[in-house]
């Protein structure tokens, strides 16, 4: 009879503590249905978009439905330009278009984490420290971070663009660690582990995060580093501040952006 009795409390506590210990993992763990907050442990990291709007310091600048804080370049294209449902949809024209942030024209060091999209192909991109264009040969000059559907190739998708007519237009391609020392002459070195094609979403949403401090500039895509420059040029000869935009760059093309966030670094 003790034996039995001893068997009995026995099974009956190993159920009990199995039945807490599921009890606290159903507490830290989430259920299959639910999505996890996802914090990046690194600012230059970021691959669950998620995680951007909880990331201290960023601001949305982009209220969901609305353009308002935007303006359409040139003017009268404003049509091409649309926000439903949480999503900034821009549709290529004749001529190529910015959506400009009119919150601070006056940009220098920032983070900017967004999502994008291509529902076919397309050139599209964002411009940094943009400013209209002194030698009218391009409507403005800015460090661009050029972005098109998967397939474009590396000149393109995930590279950085040189918009500074009157002086040396750089190669920074996908993969390039590029160095322009005091006389603009570029040094190039390829980035290990970096992005690849493989990393980026064929028609489904991409995380992009640009980080600008000083005179370094980062472009990451989907959490892996894609391209980087730093110029060593003087003061002068540099884009210093400006204003950020987003690129409508072929006829007909069709891009969307969304979960904007800004982050001004002192």
């Amino acid at each position: 009879m003790f034996r039995l009795a001893a068997q009995i409390f026995s099974a009956y506590f190993l159920c009990h503590v199995a039945g807490v210990h599921q009890n606290h993992l159903n507490a830290i763990e989430p259920s299959p249905t639910s999505t996890p907050t996802v914090v990046s442990p690194q600012a230059v990291a970021c691959p669950q978009a998620v995680a951007c709007p909880q990331a201290p310091g960023f601001e949305s600048i982009f209220d969901g439905e609305t353009l308002n804080g935007w303006e359409a370049t040139p003017p009268g294209t404003d049509d091409a330009w649309q926000a439903a449902n949480g999503v900034i949809t821009g549709t290529g024209g004749k001529n190529r278009g910015y959506l400009t942030y009119a919150g601070n024209k006056q940009l220098s060091n920032l983070e900017l984490k967004l999502r994008y999209r291509f529902t076919g192909n397309g050139n599209s991109g964002v411009s940094i420290r943009a400013t209209p264009d002194p030698s009218k040969k391009r409507g403005f000059q800015s460090y661009h971070a050029d972005l098109g559907h998967v397939g474009i190739g590396k000149q393109v998708l995930g590279a950085w663009d040189f918009h500074t007519p009157g002086r040396r237009e750089h190669r920074c391609f996908r993969g390039d660690r590029l160095v322009i020392d005091a006389n603009d002459q570029p040094h190039i070195t390829p980035i290990r582990n970096g992005l690849e094609a493989k990393d980026i979403h064929h028609g489904q949403w991409n995380h992009l995060h640009i980080i600008a401090r000083d005179n370094r500039f980062m472009l990451y895509i989907n959490g892996k580093l894609a391209s980087e420059f730093t110029e060593h040029l003087p003061s002068d000869k540099r884009l210093n501040a400006g204003m950020l935009q987003l690129q409508l760059h072929d006829p007909d093309m069709v891009v969307e952006f969304k979960e904007i966030m800004l982050k001004v670094l002192d």
